[in-house]
């Protein structure tokens, strides 16, 4: 069975994931893969994939997303902080200010299969804004969309500033300037709460939150704030990505027929993340996957400790290798390599439906 790229998605558009997971053409992304090879857009790949080939055998992805005209690069999206613009008052009060778009633009998400998506700032996931606790926050949003949107920040505001109807809903061509205080420390999410809710979220309408501790306000755990108050010399031993588990519904009867972190099916499979073995990892782990209950991240060979929501200084699981979020949980993963030898160690979602259909990603420890 041999499809073009537009042909592909046309059949895409016609069969659900249950089809293919029910073996239709093959299965999982194996199953995608066939039928695009030709085009060189998905295909199975056969062990040849540079990397993600040596786990994950046939069920990867082969030809390139055009990252460029995405206007993102998933592996700049994993360490690129929007912090804003920082200003002081009269009164003394820090002020963090930061601006954001929503535009209709369609996105790449596999190599051939692109998405109608809606977008903050034109990227999905949106901007990870990072604040420190304390801090008043200015968010100045301009709805370019096409339809009503708007920002709903999981964390402390007034009513006036939720972000739904009636409290800074915004229709297109208008603007609204969010406010609120930085807090609780911790790995947040924002997204649009225009109705159908369940739609404005899916087509892309997400991104990470994080509000680092102020070390001042924690003396009995003031090593651990440090280290995670980016810019100071404890954080910068550290390395942090952030990364949003998500999934997309290509033909609307939602289900997803893909599946990614940071929205690029397989991205750090071929490319895999490149850290150095003697310095920590954290991991700002966001779920927004939609029309699955939960989603999952596994990681090979080695354990790690996880602080849900981000909002404590201990950990809340120690020497776990895998860990459940539903769907808007988010949480901190810290990871040590340095008693291990240098390699390519996988991560991925532990439903293997997800794994193949996009989500497996891959670290290269050296």
């Amino acid at each position: 069975m041999v499809l073009d790229r537009i042909g592909f998605q046309r059949f895409l558009d016609r069969v659900s994931r249950r089809d293919f997971l029910r073996g239709g053409i093959g299965g999982g992304v194996g199953a995608i893969a066939t039928g695009a090879a030709a085009a060189g857009a998905v295909a199975a790949d056969g062990g040849h994939a540079s990397h993600g080939g040596a786990h994950g055998g046939s069920n990867i992805t082969v030809g390139q997303v055009n990252h460029e005209a995405n206007g993102f690069d998933p592996h700049d999206i994993a360490t690129d902080w929007d912090t804003g613009v920082l200003t002081t008052e009269a009164d003394g009060r820090k002020v963090r200010t930061f601006e954001v778009v929503a535009v209709d633009k369609e996105i790449e998400i596999a190599p051939g299969i692109m998405f109608p998506a809606w977008t903050y700032n034109g990227r999905i996931p949106g901007p990870t804004f990072r604040a420190t606790e304390g801090e008043w926050l200015r968010f100045h949003f301009v709805n370019d969309g096409s339809h009503p949107h708007s920002m709903h920040f999981h964390g402390i505001h007034s009513a006036a500033m939720d972000g739904v109807p009636g409290a800074g809903m915004v229709d297109p061509g208008k603007d609204f300037t969010y406010e609120m205080p930085a807090k609780p420390f911790g790995c947040h999410l924002y997204h649009c709460h225009a109705f159908p809710l369940k739609r404005h979220m899916h087509k892309g309408l997400y991104g990470a939150f994080i509000i680092d501790p102020d070390p001042a306000l924690h003396p009995e755990h003031a090593d651990v704030a440090r280290s995670r108050l980016l810019g100071s010399p404890e954080n910068a031993k550290w390395q942090e990505f952030v990364m949003v588990m998500n999934g997309f519904d290509t033909n609307f009867d939602e289900e997803n027929e893909v599946y990614a972190v940071n929205s690029i099916a397989f991205a750090y499979a071929q490319k895999p993340i490149r850290v150095e073995k003697e310095r920590p990892i954290r991991v700002y782990l966001v779920n927004v996957t939609e029309f699955d209950p939960v989603n999952s991240l596994h990681l090979h060979a080695n354990f790690f400790n996880y602080f849900d929501h981000g909002t404590t200084l201990t950990p809340t699981l120690v020497t776990v290798d895998t860990i459940m979020q539903c769907q808007a949980q988010r949480g901190i993963v810290e990871i040590d390599f340095s008693q291990h030898e240098p390699g390519h160690y996988m991560f991925h979602a532990h439903q293997a439906e997800f794994t193949e259909l996009g989500w497996m990603a891959n670290f290269e420890v050296v």
